[in-house]
């Protein structure tokens, strides 16, 4: 028996009766999303824009603060400075770190590859050096966006071999939202946008199709059960049924995230996008997955009767 107990083991919500208003938020979230990614764009970071890429090594640990510090003291338009290991880089333990920056107009990446080193003094040694240019960026950039697409895709085909092909629609609808919502974040708050951005949003998509799992294999589970309950009733039976659990796991997921977002800059955007797409997340798989199918051909075995209407 625990000591606190923050939630009750049992509601009995009516989340299908709600649906309308879950709809309508997901609705401005959307639309918020697609007005800002067409406006405004994605703020593309180096990965995606092109620009200079150097590894830097030190013969002692590098006080990553003060390297930053130096580095946007030169004025780049953009710049990505982290720890990295393996290798030499771990005698001692960070004493390489990666820098990224964009050159200034009209200046080269040899040229700023010159300033940066000056600026850091003979005791850096530069392991190595490259420059990205903005074909390969393009590609980088759309390479991202067909993997996001396809692993929304491979979700759906998983789900529905798993279910039926109605909870694939379902599924897909939801993490497509999620993630397409997620990257509208990005947008609106004009944070950079890198391949860690296009990782947070596979890593997000990936999350939101376990809580909506969890949740169709109730909807399963109880149709087995109650064989004369109506769809819309079995839906609020097993939503209700796994609440407790779905806000337990994303409030697990969020306090240990929440950390990292406080106290490690670099990880600041990814670890920021990962907490919104939780919320996110949880609320679609909680108020709109499973409504889906009220929408779609009844699955085998359930009692379509139309759900009732929203006061």
């Amino acid at each position: 028996m625990p000591l606190l107990r923050f939630l009750p083991e049992a509601t009995n919500i009516d989340f299908i009766g709600a649906r309308y208003y879950a709809f309508a938020v997901d609705g401005l979230l959307v639309l918020i999303s697609i007005f800002a990614i067409a406006v405004y764009g994605f703020n593309l970071g180096i990965d995606f824009k092109g620009g200079v890429q150097m590894q830097v090594k030190y013969p002692t640990v590098i006080a990553l603060d003060h390297v930053r510090s130096e580095v946007s003291g030169l004025g780049f338009n953009d710049g990505q400075i982290q720890n990295i290991g393996g290798g030499t880089c771990d005698r001692p333990v960070n004493s390489c770190i990666l820098i990224k920056v964009q050159p200034k107009p009209g200046q080269d990446g040899n040229a700023a590859k010159v300033q940066i080193q000056n600026k850091l003094g003979p005791s850096y040694t530069v392991e190595s050096f490259q420059v990205i240019g903005p074909k390969v960026s393009h590609e980088l950039f759309q390479g991202g966006v067909y993997a996001t697409i396809l692993a929304i895709i491979a979700i759906a085909i998983w789900v529905a071999i798993r279910f039926e092909w109605q909870y694939g629609i379902a599924a897909a609808f939801c993490t497509g939202h999620d993630v397409f919502v997620t990257a509208g974040l990005f947008s609106v708050l004009h944070l950079d946008f890198t391949l860690t951005s296009i990782a947070a949003l596979l890593t997000l998509a990936g999350y939101s199709i376990n809580d909506t799992v969890v949740v169709f294999d109730r909807i399963r589970e109880n149709r087995r059960k109650y064989k004369r309950m109506a769809l819309s009733d079995l839906i609020n039976l097993s939503t209700n049924q796994m609440l407790t659990r779905t806000i337990l796991t994303s409030a697990a997921t969020a306090i240990t995230i929440i950390p990292l977002m406080m106290y490690v800059p670099v990880l600041r955007d990814f670890t920021g996008a990962i907490l919104f797409g939780i919320v996110v997340g949880t609320y679609s798989s909680t108020y709109v997955a499973a409504a889906l199918l009220l929408y779609l051909p009844a699955p085998a075995g359930a009692i379509d009767t139309p759900a009732p209407a929203s006061p």
